[in-house]
C-alpha cells in the first residue's frame, strides 16, 4: 500500500498531521509577534505566518493572519523557484521579497521572508511569514517607484549566514531603520522555529508520509468547497458599486458576474482601467480577496490551504483596478479589496441569504503619521487601521466598531501609542446612530480623535465610503458614511493628505454598516434597548421602526 493510498485510508492521520501543521503557523506567528519591536506587529499583530508544499501550494496559514495577506504569500515561492532552479537553494537559505510585480507579493510593505524545509536531502516544504513594516511615510502613489523600495526575491541568508551587505542596503532605504532591523530578525527567528518545528515533525512520521498528507488535506479541502458549492443554486448573479477614495475626484465603478454551474464557481470583475493613485489592485491581491469571500459563504469551517482554489476561476481586465500592471501603485490596495467582498456578497445575496451580510463599513481606513519625534531627534512613522461597523446578518446584529473580512489587525492601545508617538487620543468612540436600520441593525463606526504634539508632522488617510454609504439588504438600510474632521486652523486635507503642527486635531469617523430586513420587522422591545444605549436616535425610532420610544 503506498503512502497517497494509505493516507485516504487512515483520515485520522490526515486530520493529526493537518493540526500539527496549523499548529506550526501558529507557534511561528506567535513567535514573530513576541520578538517584534515596532508596534505595528508586536501590539496590532499586523503579520502572519503559513507553510507550503515543495511545490509552493498553501497547506496552513494562522488563523490570527490577515486573509488579505495570503496575497502577498501565494506567488514568492513560485517566483523562487522559478529563479532558482533546485540544485542552487541551499539548507539554511532564507529569501526576501515584497514586490507585486516581479515577487509574488500585493504592496511593499508587506515583507515577505520564506526559507525552504530540506528532508532526506531534498526540499519538502516552505516555511514563510509576513509582517507589515509601517516605514515608508510621507510618500507619493502615482507608481509604485514612489511607494518604498521594491525587493524581488533574493537570498537574505545564505547557508545560515545573514548576507550583510543586502541587510544594509535594504535599511538604507528605510525611514525607520531601526525598527526595520529588529522586525526583520523577528521574521529570521520565527521562520527558523518553523523549519524546526517542521523537521521535528518528518521525524516522527516520516518525510513520505507528511508529503502524502498534504496532498490529501489538498483533495481533502477541494471536496468539501466542491460540495458547498454545489448547494449554491445554479445561475447567474451580478452586482455593482461604487468605489471612492481620498486620492481620486471621482468614483469608480466596479461590478462582478458570479456564475455557479455545479461545483465550480467563476468570477468575473469588471473594472475601469488602472488609476494614479495607491488603490490598484495586482492579481495575487484579488485572488485572496475572491477565495476569502468564497469561504466565507459556503463553508467557513473549511482549511485554509489551496485546494479551494481548485474549483474556481477568476477573471478581470488586464491593467484595471482589479488587475494592474506595472507600475501601477497598489499600497492601498486593501480599500479595493474590501470593496470587492462587498460585490461578491451583494451578487450572491439572492443565492445564499441566510449566508451572507449587509455591506460592512467598506475600507480599511488607514491613517499615517509621520515626522521627527522631538523627544528622541528619530523619524516616526505611525500606521493603524480603524475598525467600522460590521454588516447586519440573518439572525444577527452587525457588529460594532471591528475591523472586517479582508483585515484582521488588533487594536493598537491608547497607552502605547502614545508612549511610542508624539500624538495624543482625544477621544475614542463609537458613533451613535451610524449603523443602518433594519430587523437586524448594522454594526456602528468609530470617531478617534487625535492631537499632534509636534511640528510638520505629515498625515494620510486612506479610507472609502465618504461619498456612498453601505448598503442594506432585503429592505435593511444603508449605514452611514465615513468622514474625516480637523480642528480650526488646521491646514485642509488635499486628496487625503495635510501638514499638521502641535496643537492641531483630526478627526477620523468610519463608516457603519448596513441592516438586513425591514426596520418594522424588529422586535420593538430590542428597538427600546438600542435607543437606551445610543445605538439608534429616538428622532430616528417612530419613521423607522414604528415603535414609541419609552
Amino acid at each position: 500500500m503506498n503512502e497517497e493510498t494509505q493516507m485516504t485510508q487512515d483520515p485520522v492521520l490526515v486530520e493529526v498531521l493537518g493540526s500539527a501543521l496549523s499548529s506550526i503557523v501558529e507557534e511561528m506567528g506567535e513567535t514573530l509577534v513576541r520578538a517584534a519591536y515596532s508596534t505595528n506587529i508586536k501590539e496590532r499583530r499586523d503579520c502572519t505566518a503559513s507553510v507550503f508544499d515543495a511545490a509552493g501550494r498553501m497547506l496552513a496559514q494562522d488563523e490570527g493572519g490577515s486573509p488579505l495577506h495570503l496575497g502577498s504569500l501565494m506567488g514568492i515561492v513560485d517566483e523562487i523557484t522559478r529563479r532558482y532552479p533546485a540544485g542552487s537553494i541551499d539548507e539554511g537559505d532564507t529569501f526576501i521579497g515584497n514586490d507585486p510585480f516581479t515577487g509574488g507579493g500585493s504592496h511593499l510593505p508587506d515583507i515577505v521572508l520564506v526559507s525552504p524545509v530540506f528532508l532526506d536531502g531534498e526540499i519538502t516544504a516552505w516555511v514563510a511569514n509576513l509582517a507589515h513594516h509601517a516605514d515608508f511615510g510621507d510618500r507619493g502613489h502615482a507608481h509604485i517607484f514612489q511607494e518604498g523600495l521594491r525587493i524581488p526575491p533574493v537570498r537574505l541568508i545564505r547557508r545560515g549566514e545573514l548576507q550583510q551587505d543586502l541587510f544594509e542596503l535594504i535599511l538604507l532605504n528605510c525611514q525607520v531603520p531601526h525598527e526595520r532591523r529588529a522586525d526583520l530578525r523577528a521574521q529570521i527567528a520565527a521562520n527558523r522555529l518553523a523549519v524546526t518545528r517542521y523537521t521535528e515533525l518528518a521525524g516522527r512520521y516520516g518525510r513520505r508520509t507528511l508529503v502524502a498528507a498534504g496532498e490529501a488535506l489538498l483533495d481533502y479541502t477541494e471536496r468539501r468547497t466542491r460540495a458547498a458549492i454545489a448547494k449554491v443554486p445554479d445561475g447567474v448573479y451580478e452586482f455593482t458599486d461604487r468605489f471612492d477614495c481620498p486620492e481620486l475626484d471621482e468614483e469608480l465603478g466596479l461590478g462582478v458576474t458570479v456564475t455557479v454551474r455545479g461545483d465550480e464557481i467563476a468570477f468575473d470583475f469588471a473594472a475601469p482601467p488602472q488609476v494614479r493613485a495607491s488603490v490598484n489592485v495586482v492579481w495575487t491581491a484579488l485572488y485572496a480577496a475572491v477565495y476569502y469571500s468564497l469561504k466565507t459563504l459556503v463553508d467557513p469551517d473549511i482549511m485554509a490551504n489551496a485546494g479551494l482554489h481548485r474549483p474556481v476561476t477568476i477573471t478581470a481586465p488586464e491593467a484595471s483596478v482589479l488587475n494592474c500592471a506595472e507600475p501601477a501603485a497598489v499600497n492601498g490596495r486593501s480599500e479595493t479589496c474590501q470593496r470587492v467582498v462587498d460585490l461578491i456578497h451583494g451578487a450572491l445575496a439572492e443565492a445564499v441569504p441566510a449566508a451572507v451580510t449587509a455591506a460592512s463599513n467598506g475600507a480599511n481606513t488607514g491613517v499615517h503619521f509621520s515626522g521627527v519625534d522631538a523627544r528622541t531627534g528619530r523619524y516616526f512613522v505611525y500606521l493603524e487601521t480603524i475598525g467600522g461597523g460590521c454588516g447586519a446578518r440573518l439572525g444577527k446584529d452587525g457588529m460594532d466598531g471591528v475591523q472586517v473580512h479582508m483585515t484582521n489587525t488588533s487594536n493598537l492601545p491608547v497607552e502605547a501609542l502614545e508612549t511610542e508617538y508624539p500624538l495624543v487620543v482625544e477621544e475614542y468612540a463609537l458613533i451613535d446612530g451610524s449603523g443602518g436600520d433594519g430587523r437586524t441593525r448594522g454594526g456602528m463606526g468609530i470617531r478617534r480623535t487625535v492631537r499632534v504634539e509636534d511640528s510638520d508632522v505629515h498625515f494620510w488617510l486612506d479610507t472609502s465610503r465618504q461619498r456612498s454609504r453601505p448598503w442594506g439588504l432585503f429592505g435593511g438600510e444603508p449605514g452611514a458614511s465615513a468622514g474625516v474632521e480637523l480642528s480650526e486652523g488646521a491646514q485642509p486635507i488635499s486628496h487625503g493628505y495635510t501638514r499638521l503642527q502641535p496643537g492641531d486635531r483630526v478627526s477620523v469617523l468610519t463608516a457603519g454598516a448596513g441592516g438586513y430586513g425591514p426596520p418594522s420587522e424588529r422586535d420593538p422591545e430590542q428597538v427600546r434597548r438600542d435607543v437606551a444605549e445610543g445605538r439608534i436616535p429616538a428622532e430616528r425610532v417612530r419613521e423607522s421602526y414604528g415603535v414609541e420610544p419609552s
